[in-house]
């Protein structure tokens, strides 16, 4: 008969309690990312930012700097990035629908926000967690400014169908032609749709070949 675990309550409790003091004790967002603007270190890490990052720190701001100077801290507000901007024609924003402010930042700006991510003019369905809320190049669109700024007209998406074959196997089906005594005067291109046909056909045809067996 197997022994019954002894089952160790205070060993248990006191693993709880170490669990707690070190959930309770772990750095807060304010302590993680605090900023010394002079040597452009964070005092907790010591760790130096870059350097490209130094001009965007001084002039951009975070997302909880924005924030914290709005209504329910942005609740509904749309968001953009300056990378975002630059990079791309077609509007990429978050809606923020739920924030969790970090109460013991002197100034209410730090935390943690979610919302719904439009990027490149296409939303996401589902809620979530905003990154990189750290990052110096947040900016708010002013709200009598926000549908204008979802307005996207998408461009359609152009499909290539023929490719050129690479030079050594153009040079094979070239001569495989002359040999044959075919014209070698068209261009031998690369059907892109065929192969994608077959890559979609290839394990429904493995099952066939499986179950039928192949000729020996």
């Amino acid at each position: 008969m197997a022994r019954k675990k002894r089952i160790r309550w205070i060993a248990a409790m006191a693993k709880k309690i170490r669990e707690y003091r070190e959930l309770k004790n772990r750095p807060r967002d304010s302590q993680r990312y605090a900023l010394d603007y002079e040597t452009m270190t964070r005092p907790f890490t010591g760790k130096r930012l870059p350097v490209l990052a130094w001009e965007n720190v001084r002039v951009e701001n975070r997302l909880f700097q924005l924030l914290n100077r709005l209504k329910l801290f942005g609740i509904g507000r749309i968001v953009t990035r300056k990378s975002w901007l630059c990079d791309y024609e077609e509007p990429c924003f978050w809606t923020i629908t739920k924030v969790k402010v970090d109460y013991t930042a002197e100034n209410l700006d730090h935390g943690k926000a979610w919302g719904v991510l439009t990027f490149r003019g296409k939303e996401e369905k589902e809620v979530k967690e905003i990154d990189k809320v750290m990052y110096h190049d947040w900016r708010i669109v002013p709200k009598h400014e926000e549908e204008a700024f979802k307005v996207f007209t998408p461009v359609p998406e152009t499909t290539i169908r023929y490719l050129p074959y690479p030079p050594l196997l153009r040079a094979m089906i070239l001569a495989q032609r002359q040999k044959e005594g075919k014209s070698t005067s068209e261009e031998p291109l690369l059907d892109l749709e065929r192969f994608a046909s077959f890559s979609k056909d290839l394990p429904r045809n493995q099952e066939i070949q499986q179950q039928e067996g192949t000729p020996v």
